[in-house]
């Protein structure tokens, strides 16, 4: 593949992510699809070669002692590929975003003032163990017309390499500057200090990994930062709930995988359907090997089922607790204004979930959970940028500002506001 020689110099990558990105700000839209529809057909057309990449990731994370979770992240299957090309080919048929203007009033002046949507110019994105963030962050930002530096972990520095070959030469077969997706090819650390410290070709840092790397970032970085730090994600069984569902929505919301930030890590269950509900629901996550870490009430009503059960009493921390593993803390709950009252003190703020039957509890839900992403009757493993029809997600953000959820080409983008006059001034 005929790609750019690498650098692992941050002065050099971030001049020529400046640079790419003011010519990415200029590309047709018709051309960012493309390069965007190219990397897709890339990524299949190398299925068995990205494996063998990671694969060295793989051995040397297991060799290293990694957890478990963690060496799960790490793996990039056919069907991981494949939701990256997917993810590329829902960007590139969603619509251009990129010069469009909204609002547009007339003044008493007689001018009209509106806003238009500009690309952000550089991101640097600083992520963990999943490789698929690789392609993620660099397909949205050729589709947002901005340049990206990445830095991956370095449990996954084979894998990541061989993936950013792959939206280089995608970007070299579209016509488009190869330095508009750089990834960072060392594994030293004092790069992300560098990388975090370049205002002057930096225009955000987005972070993605454990809650250390994040609160570093945070209080080290010289650029405005997108963060969240970690996903405790609760789930609420109101009352009254079709008991069939919410069995099922806990369940999945769960086991369904483990070491993802939206995977619930705390149950409450209202205390009019808990003599009914635990007992289903701890059988399930009993026969998975989930540990279920309860408050009293919800620990007298578990351990008087006969199926043998993994559980302890809750502490205080568990509350708070993101366990990316199959334990899980439960709590009996008066209603939903307790619910409430609990996930606004112990989340995370990423994503809480109600099940319920009663719609005056699902609008008191929605309006007063202060999350980025709150659910009615489904599970927050759905609390995903492809699933939400983003085409892809950079991460999820906790902020409150400028992006919140999942970060998609919206929160890539900027607003500046446009005035049209026909020769007005000013009085």
């Amino acid at each position: 593949m005929n790609t750019p020689l690498a650098t692992t110099d941050t002065q050099t990558l971030g001049l020529q992510a400046k640079q790419a990105s003011a010519l990415m700000a200029k590309v047709p839209a018709a051309t960012r699809n493309a390069a965007l529809r190219q990397l897709a057909k890339l990524l299949r057309a190398n299925v068995d070669a990205l494996q063998i990449d990671n694969a060295k990731d793989l051995e040397r994370a297991v060799a290293a002692g990694l957890a478990a979770p963690m060496v799960d992240r790490l793996k990039l299957t056919p069907k991981v590929i494949e939701t990256c090309a997917q993810g590329c080919e829902q960007l590139a048929a969603m619509a251009d975003i990129i010069g469009e203007i909204t609002a547009l009033r007339q003044q008493p002046s007689g001018i009209r003032v509106g806003q238009m949507r500009v690309p952000i110019g550089v991101f640097g994105m600083i992520f963990e163990s999943r490789p698929n963030v690789t392609i993620e962050a660099a397909s949205l930002s050729i589709k947002s017309g901005n340049a990206c530096i990445l830095r991956g972990g370095s449990e996954a520095i084979e894998s990541n390499k061989a993936l950013a070959r792959l939206v280089q030469q995608a970007l070299i077969d579209s016509g488009l500057p190869a330095h508009a997706v750089q990834l960072v090819q060392t594994t030293d650390r004092a790069v992300v200090g560098e990388l975090i410290t370049m205002p002057q070709f930096v225009d955000v840092i987005i972070p993605r990994g454990g809650k250390g790397l994040i609160e570093r970032i945070s209080r080290d970085a010289k650029v405005p930062v997108i963060k969240h730090l970690d996903g405790n994600c609760h789930t609420y069984v109101d009352d009254p709930c079709d008991l069939a569902m919410a069995v099922k929505v806990a369940d999945n919301a769960k086991t369904n995988k483990y070491s993802p930030c939206n995977a619930t890590e705390s149950l409450l269950v209202a205390r009019g359907v808990a003599a009914q509900f635990l007992p289903l629901i701890g059988a399930i996550y009993a026969t998975k090997g989930v540990e279920m870490r309860c408050d009293p009430e919800a620990l007298t009503l578990l351990q008087a089922c006969p199926q043998k059960m993994t559980l302890q009493p809750a502490l205080e921390a568990d509350w708070f607790e993101e366990y990316l593993a199959p334990i899980i803390s439960i709590k009996v709950v008066s209603g939903v204004d307790e619910a409430i009252a609990h996930i606004n003190q112990y989340s995370s703020h990423h994503t809480d979930a109600i099940l319920t039957r009663d719609h005056m509890h699902a609008q008191q839900f929605l309006r007063e959970v202060d999350s980025a992403s709150v659910m009615v009757n489904t599970s927050t493993r759905f609390a995903d940028g492809f699933e939400y029809g983003l085409g892809a997600e950079i991460g999820i953000s906790t902020d409150k500002f400028h992006a919140r959820g999942p970060v998609g080409i919206e929160g890539l983008t900027s607003l500046k506001y446009v005035v049209l006059g026909e020769g007005e001034v000013r009085g």
